[in-house]
Parts: C-alpha cells; sequence; structure tokens
C-alpha cells in the first residue's frame, strides 16, 4: 500500500487527486440525461454460479496507529521505552517533578528484564515520601481512556538499582485537567532479580474521558529499574493480551470471512533489515523487541502473529497468510537463488507455527505460547505488490515466487497460494492479488471490470482496494462508488474469490494517521463507522450463495445492481446502488418461481450529498435503515431515492 496506484491502474497519484477533486460534478452530470423508468428481470431459477464463501474479508497493517493506540488494547505508549536518546527520554514520557526536586530518570544499558530488551528505564529519588512522590507520566495514545466501575489489568518489570530502595512502585490513571486519580495500584518493593509485577485497579463513579494519563510513581528515596509498564483496559472475549472491544464489534457486524495478515507495507518494511520478521513477534512481551513500522513508528509488536490468529479465531474467519518474500519499500530485493534460500526456510516454518502439530518444532512453540491446537490454513500469499519493484525478480521462470511456490507446495501441497502480480513460467498462483486505490468516478466506470477477465488463470483476490475520498474516512460519494464497485465483485465472484477493503483502522487525533481515507475512525475512547463501513456491513449481511441471472434496462447510468440468492432458505437480495442525484423507480421482475410474497425488507443508507459522512462528533450520522415494503400485483415496484444503497430482501415461494 502506497499512495500510488498499481501496475494495471495507469494512473498518476497526482490523476488520482484531480479526478477527486471534480467527482461531484461527475454524479450530477452523468446522471443529467435519465429521464426512464428502470427495469430488472430475474431469473430466479438460473443460477449462474456460487457466490464465493470467502468474498468479503478484512485487511489493515500497522499504519494509521492500526494496533498501537487502535486493535491493541494497550494503553501505554512506548512501553519499552524505545524513545531514548542519549540517556535521555523524549516525544512520549515525561519526569513527574516532586516538590523537593528530587526525581531523575536516565538510562541503564547494563541490564534488562529480557535478551529482546537488554536495558531499562532508571528511576531515582533523591528526596521522596508519602506525601511528596514522584516518578514519570506516560499520555498514552492520545490520551488514557476511563469508563466508571473498570477493572483494568497492570503490569511491570522491575528490579532494585543499589543499596537503597525507594520501596513499592505505584502506577494510577491521573485527569489531565484535576489531576485527580481516577484509579491506582501499588507493586511491591522491587528485588534484585528482574520479575513482573501483575495487579488490577479499578475506577470508580468516575464520568467517563480520555482526557487521562498515567503515572508510575515512588515515595522513597533510591533507585529502581524497571521495562514494560503495562495497562489494559478490559478487552474482547478478556483476552490477556487482547483487542479494543468497540473495534473487534465493528467488524464482526462486517461478516467477514477472512483476515490478510500481517498487511501490506508493514510485511516489506522500508529497507531489507525492517522485513516483518514472525520470530521476533512471537512469545511473550518481554523477548519481543519491537520493529520499524514503515508508517514512521516503531511497533511494539503486541500485536505478534498470534495475535492475529487469535483475532481470526475470535471473529471466527480464516487467516490469509502472508509470507515475507524478499523484497523491501526502497526498491531492495534479495536476488533468488542461494541467498532467497533462508527466507523460503522461514516462510516453511512460520506455516509449520500456524498449522502445525505439537509434535513438529514451530508447533510445539506455538503451544509454549498458548495455543496448542493448530490454526486451519488455506491460502498463503507470497509478497506484497512485488509489481513495483524495478528489477522484475519477482514474476520469471526463476524468480522469487517461484523459488517460494516450489517449496511450499512441496512440503504443504494443500495450500492454495495468491502472487501479488502476474507470473511468467510455468510456476503459476492460484490466485493473484489485485489492488486498486482509485476516484470515485473510476470505480462508477469500471464495475464491469471483472466482467471480461479469463475465466481459465488463476482466481482473483482483490487484496486492496478503496476509493479516495474523504478524510479521515470515506464520504458518502466514496461509499456509493464502493458500494457500485462491490455489485461487480458480487457478479463475478467466480472469479473473484476475495475482496477486502484497506486500509480498515485509522486513528483520528492530529498527527496520528499517514494514509485516508480509511474504513473505521476511533479516539482513545469512542469508535465510528464511515458510510463506506456501512456499505460493507449491508454487502455481507446479505450476500446469497448463489448469483442469479438478471438483467437491468432503462436504467440511468449511476444504477448498479446485483441478485443473489440464498437456495436453502428461498431468499432473494436484490442490490440496487443509485448513485444519482435523482431518485429512480425500478420494476422488479422475477422469473422462474412459484412466487413472492407481496412484503420485503429493504436496508438503505441513504445521504442528501456526496460529501455527507460520519464523524467522531456524529458517528450515526448515515446508518442503514430497515423497514417492510409491500406492493401490489406481480411485480415488484420500487422508487429508490437519491444517493442510496439498498438491498431488497425478498421470500420467494
Amino acid at each position: 500500500m502506497k499512495f500510488r496506484l498499481p501496475f494495471h491502474a495507469g494512473l498518476t497519484s497526482a490523476a488520482v487527486l484531480a479526478a477527486a477533486m471534480t467527482v461531484t460534478g461527475a454524479f450530477a452530470q452523468s446522471a443529467a440525461s435519465h429521464n426512464g423508468s428502470a427495469e430488472l428481470t430475474v431469473q430466479y431459477d438460473h443460477p449462474l454460479h456460487a457466490v464465493s464463501p470467502t468474498l468479503y474479508g478484512l485487511m489493515t497493517e500497522e499504519i494509521n496507529h492500526s494496533y498501537d493506540g487502535g486493535l491493541y488494547a494497550e494503553l501505554i505508549q512506548d512501553r519499552t521505552f524505545f524513545h531514548r536518546e542519549h540517556h535521555s527520554f523524549h516525544k512520549v514520557w515525561e519526569l513527574d517533578q516532586n516538590a523537593e526536586n528530587g526525581i531523575s530518570i536516565g538510562v541503564d544499558d547494563e541490564t534488562g528484564p529480557s535478551s529482546a530488551l537488554p536495558y531499562s528505564l532508571k528511576l531515582t529519588a533523591t528526596k521522596a515520601s508519602p506525601s511528596d512522590p514522584g516518578g514519570l507520566d506516560n499520555p498514552g495514545y492520545w490520551g488514557v481512556p476511563v469508563w466508571p466501575d473498570t477493572t483494568y489489568r497492570a503490569s511491570i518489570y522491575l528490579k532494585s538499582a543499589g543499596a537503597e530502595n525507594p520501596g513499592p512502585v505505584t502506577m494510577a490513571i491521573v485527569n489531565q485537567s484535576t489531576g485527580k486519580v481516577m484509579a491506582s495500584v501499588t507493586f511491591p518493593a522491587a528485588g534484585p532479580e528482574w520479575k513482573q509485577y501483575t495487579a488490577t485497579m479499578r475506577t470508580g463513579d468516575v464520568a467517563e474521558s480520555e482526557d487521562n494519563f498515567v503515572r508510575i510513581t515512588v515515595s522513597y528515596p533510591g533507585s529502581v529499574l524497571m521495562n514494560v509498564p503495562s495497562l489494559f483496559p478490559p478487552t474482547y472475549e478478556n483476552q490477556k493480551n487482547g483487542d479494543r472491544i468497540d473495534l473487534m464489534k465493528r467488524m464482526a457486524a462486517m461478516h467477514p470471512k477472512f483476515l490478510r495478515l500481517p498487511g501490506g507495507n508493514y510485511l516489506e518494511g522500508n529497507t531489507l533489515a525492517d522485513w516483518y520478521d514472525w520470530k521476533i513477534t512471537i512469545g511473550r512481551i518481554v523477548d519481543r523487541p519491537t520493529h520499524p513500522s514503515p508508517w514512521g513508528y516503531q511497533s511494539s509488536d503486541g500485536m505478534g502473529l498470534l495475535e492475529y490468529l487469535e483475532w481470526c479465531e475470535d471473529l471466527h474467519i480464516q487467516p490469509v497468510l502472508a509470507v515475507y518474500a524478499g523484497y523491501a519499500l526502497d526498491h531492495q530485493h534479495i536476488p533468488p537463488g542461494p541467498e532467497l534460500a533462508p527466507y523460503v526456510k522461514d516462510a516453511l516454518e512460520e506455516i509449520q507455527y500456524v498449522t502445525g502439530s505439537t509434535s513438529t518444532k514451530w508447533g510445539a512453540v506455538r503451544a509454549r505460547d498458548g495455543h496448542p491446537a493448530p490454526f486451519q490454513l488455506k491460502y498463503v500469499e507470497i509478497g506484497n505488490e512485488d509489481f513495483f519493484d524495478p528489477s522484475h525478480s519477482y514474476s520469471g521462470s526463476h524468480g522469487r515466487f517461484a523459488q517460494f511456490a516450489r517449496a511450499i507446495r512441496k512440503a504443504y501441497p494443500k495450500l492454495q497460494l495468491i502472487a501479488t502480480m502476474p507470473v511468467k513460467g510455468d510456476v503459476q498462483p492460484d490466485v493473484v492479488d489485485d489492488h486498486f486505490y482509485r476516484t470515485p468516478q473510476q470505480f462508477l466506470d469500471d464495475t464491469h471490470h471483472y466482467d471480461k477477465v479469463s475465466r481459465k488463470g488463476p482466481k482473483i483476490f482483490v487484496g486492496e482496494w478503496a476509493t479516495m475520498e474523504g478524510s479521515p474516512t470515506p464520504d458518502f460519494g466514496a461509499a456509493l462508488s464502493d458500494a457500485a464497485w462491490m455489485t461487480g465483485l458480487e457478479r463475478n465472484s467466480d472469479l473473484v474469490i476475495m475482496a477486502s477493503y484497506a486500509p480498515l483502522f485509522a486513528n483520528v487525533n492530529p498527527m496520528a494517521s499517514q494514509w485516508v481515507p480509511d474504513l473505521i475512525g476511533y479516539d482513545s475512547l469512542h469508535s465510528y463507522g464511515s458510510p463506506s463501513y456501512y456499505a460493507q456491513v449491508m454487502f455481507g449481511s446479505y450476500l446469497g450463495n448463489q448469483v442469479v441471472a438478471s438483467k437491468l434496462t432503462g436504467a440511468g447510468p449511476l444504477c448498479f445492481e446485483s441478485v443473489t440468492r440464498d437456495a436453502g432458505t428461498h431468499t432473494l437480495y436484490v442490490k440496487i446502488v443509485n448513485a444519482s442525484p435523482k431518485a429512480e423507480p425500478l420494476t422488479l421482475h422475477i422469473k422462474g418461481a412459484g412466487g413472492v410474497d407481496r412484503s420485503g425488507t429493504l436496508v438503505t443508507l441513504q445521504a442528501d450529498s456526496t460529501h455527507a459522512t460520519n464523524s467522531i462528533a456524529d458517528p450515526r450520522n448515515i446508518v442503514p435503515e430497515t423497514r417492510t415494503v409491500s406492493w401490489f400485483g406481480a411485480d415488484v415496484q420500487h422508487t429508490f431515492a437519491p444517493y442510496s444503497i439498498n438491498v431488497l430482501k425478498l421470500h420467494v415461494q
């Protein structure tokens, strides 16, 4: 994922932005000449093909503080004290000086709680007392959320730093405006060896707020070493190293079928040294050294490989595992052959970690990490956006893809392999990953894109796509073109077996985000779904399992449709996207059925302007509305509102 279009899109980033600026006029101009009444004829007894059971899924990466400061529920920013320079701390941690000016902090590079973190923060109090403590403050990720009557899990690694011990260490959540302690816990005095101390703290009858910070203090003279202070609120499914409840619920409402992990550019890294080395993201948190995200900040790797897999498990979806394939964002690459062989071996070991029994080396490591049962895995993607590699080292008969594919197929013949671009030679992928970042008009003009693609080649995974309009999340114009594009994906779901909007998440605080638009926005306390999010919810909730024959005539150029059925429940789903500023009258003829109930359910997402949107301040400005509609006669007649995304659910007798 970069701010650019992929190899097959044919436009520059500047062209994308220029086209986006004129999109509202394009909506209106395209609809100006249409005055007729549309007819949609559905042949219910003529299914064309199955709907892919994995059609809609999830894709994100460590961008926009999607994990640290987002889905991953840790509340303390920079808990490993990465931001240290010349033995002083900056960017995140601040000294909390007491009245006696007796507090100082520094770095001890001689000792740490693990080989991954061989250093520590040294907190020294020359003067301190229970009535005059001091220490250091952490702002969290743009605030620390507080809810009334809520239990938090706190922990920290401590070690005494000399003969004089400052006694117990206190961690507290403190309100920024009032200085009031919202909750606190006191850990015992540290001993001579590194030890993790754990406890809980609970808020009382306090107001919900995000204007809080974490404070760590001592109350007696002396020095103590510390690392990995941690604070978690309640998490989804009560996972110990878990995820934000509200964001998990928003994803669940989309009815996703897969998660592409660990993401796009995050897999590659800016340089060859920055690649996503999954082995440093597993095990205890204290054994994870962290690594740089390509989006300008350090990843804590609290969201490691196992946490991704547990995310899938919690949502009852399957992982689509992307393995590193030897290419970096700065266009460095590892040539195929002996130099690439260690990375191929690493990919095989990663697959074994995911799928292996406890009798295998890496399956046993997974069991050690707390998950003895193997995970189910069907799809493995080799690399990410390798069409950007100027060396063309990926796609040839003896290229990087082929070297990985041969080894993976030999060891795991049942896995389906995904290439990030078309591949030459005899080693072909099962699936090719297409990426599209486009203006609204480009998507509206290309909803029949996959009608024209050969069914003789690999299947298609639209692994990243989004309409580039709206900030920080899509506006309704973007939602309309997103939905129009998805009608084409559904109609062609014999070929397009998976699709995932990207990016999924964005922390909306100033300087927190590097990319717009993003599907779901949040701050430390609240989250909201964009109009495009609700379009995804609607399409994922009313999908069906077969595409049936249909023909739309007489409609305006901004009317788009997809028709599917659930043969088991005799349910017909008719999706109508009216991207026009004018209403669209439509008559629905259903052929090949014994009859249709005279009423149905209509779900509508609608706005009066393409610029309308949702936000933290107004999270439900545009949300789906559900109502019952009825009609007389043999045909269904309805006028679809201007600027609307609709699903009509009918019971067929």
